[in-house]
C-alpha cells in the first residue's frame, strides 16, 4: 500500500510536471472526486493551467496551480501514479503488479503530449482541491524525539496504534509501523504513554533510521521484518515464531522476544 515513502517517489515523478499546461483533464469518475468536487469545477481549476511546485505532508500529495488551487492527490490502499508512461513504484503490497489503464480514475494531459496519471484498482484514493491540511499531524520525517515523546503522552491508547494516527504523525502506515517497532524492540500492544525516556530516544532513532533505508532500497515492503509477515512467520533476528494480532484494527507481527 502507499505509505509515505511511496507517495514521497510519487512527489519526485509529478514534479517533472511543474511549468508544463494542462490542455485536458478527465474526471469522469465521480465517486474520486472527494470534499463535493464536481468534474466541471476541477476542469475550471486546472484547464490552461500548471502546477508551479509539488508538496508531501505524509500520504497526500499537493501540486499548487499557478493563480489556483492546491490540488490534493490521495493514494488509499492500492493507488499508482503514472507520469508520461512511467511508474516509480513496481510493487505495492495488497495491490496488483499490473499497470491496467482500466484502473485510471483521473488524467491530465499537457501540451506537450504527456499526462499525469491516476491508477487506482480499488478506487479508495481520491482528488480533492485545496485539502485541508490542518487535520494532519506531524509529518513523521519532521519529528523530534520532544515531539515524539508528547505525541505518545500518558495515552493507553496501543502504541501502533497512535504512531499511525494520521493527527497526530502524518504518512506511517501498517507496514512501515510494524517494521519500525520491530526494529525499536518495542511491543506494538503497550501503551503509548508507558515508555521511558530512553525507549522514546531508541523508537526515533529507529523511526528515522528506518524511513531512509527502507527508502533507498525502494518502498515501504522492503524491510527486514516484511518477508515473514505471514501466519507461519518467524523473526528474522530471534527465529521464534513471530506474533499475529489486530492492534489499532490492522493486521500487526511482531516478536515475542525481543518486543517489549
Amino acid at each position: 500500500m502507499p505509505e509515505m515513502l511511496e507517495v514521497e517517489s510519487y512527489r519526485r515523478l509529478a514534479a517533472t510536471t511543474v511549468g508544463r499546461t494542462i490542455t485536458r483533464v478527465d474526471a469522469a469518475d465521480a465517486w474520486f472526486l472527494k470534499g463535493g468536487l464536481t468534474a466541471d469545477q476541477v476542469v475550471d481549476a486546472l484547464k490552461g493551467h500548471h502546477f508551479v511546485g509539488d508538496r508531501r505532508i505524509g500520504k497526500l500529495l499537493l501540486l499548487d496551480v499557478d493563480q489556483g488551487p492546491t490540488l490534493g492527490l490521495r493514494f488509499g490502499m492500492t493507488g499508482r501514479l503514472v507520469v508520461d508512461g512511467r511508474t516509480s513504484i513496481d510493487h505495492l503490497e495488497y495491490s496488483s503488479d499490473r499497470d491496467d489503464p482500466v484502473w485510471d480514475r483521473f488524467v491530465l494531459g499537457f501540451t506537450d503530449g504527456g499526462d499525469l496519471r491516476m491508477r487506482d484498482p480499488r478506487r479508495l484514493g481520491g482528488v480533492e482541491l485545496d485539502p485541508p491540511t490542518d487535520r494532519l499531524g506531524v509529518d513523521a520525517l519532521d519529528l523530534t524525539p520532544a515531539g515524539l515523546r508528547a505525541i505518545l503522552g500518558t495515552s493507553e491508547a496501543p502504541l501502533k496504534a497512535r504512531l499511525m494516527d494520521q493527527a497526530r504523525v502524518a504518512g506511517l502506515g501498517n507496514l512501515l509501523t510494524d517494521e519500525i517497532l520491530w526494529r525499536a524492540g518495542l511491543d506494538p500492544s503497550r501503551a503509548a504513554g508507558s515508555l521511558s525516556a530512553v525507549e522514546v530516544r531508541r523508537l526515533h532513532r529507529h523511526l528515522l533510521a528506518t524511513l531512509h533505508e527502507l527508502g533507498a532500497r525502494g518502498g515501504s515492503h522492503m524491510g527486514d521484518l516484511q518477508i515473514m509477515r505471514s501466519r507461519d512467520g518467524v523473526c528474522p533476528r530471534e527465529g521464534a515464531a513471530l506474533l499475529r494480532r489486530t492492534i489499532g484494527g490492522r493486521t500487526t507481527y511482531s516478536c515475542p522476544v525481543h518486543q517489549r
